[in-house]
């Protein structure tokens, strides 16, 4: 069965910590639905479908699986060297290295980047605490 943040974390961690989940909720939200519109030099993009992979990726490296999400899209819009550099940030920060940083979306901005992190960041962290709920 799923156990989502949506639908379970949280008003759980709203019994415990009263008020903590919508802090948390609310840094998930800017985080996930943070956007330029915009990738390398085309603007204009919808870039929900990519935030949507970054994140349910990490999930996935994780062991969250969801069933109403088609995990086709993570191998249709994340490169190679975009899944090492968020597997390695996501489960050993401490060997990510700047050679990793640069492998993948060369053409792209470092503010794109940064927008990468952010996401896989807070991706790990409500993963974290799915577990830990």
């Amino acid at each position: 069965q799923d156990y989502t943040w949506e639908d379970h974390g949280y008003s759980l961690i709203n019994r415990l910590y009263p008020d903590v989940g919508q802090l948390l909720d609310e840094k998930f939200q800017v985080v996930y639905n943070l956007t330029y519109n915009t990738i390398a030099m085309h603007c204009g993009v919808d870039t929900s479908m990519l935030r949507r992979a970054i994140w349910n990726y990490v999930h996935c490296v994780f062991g969250i699986r969801y069933d109403d999400y088609n995990y086709g899209e993570v191998n249709q819009l994340l490169e190679r060297n975009l899944k090492i550099y968020i597997k390695t940030v996501a489960c050993y920060p401490e060997k990510t290295t700047k050679q990793i940083y640069t492998q993948f979306w060369r053409h792209f901005k470092h503010s794109e980047k940064v927008h990468i992190n952010l996401l896989l960041l807070e991706a790990r962290m409500q993963a974290a605490l799915l577990y830990a709920l």
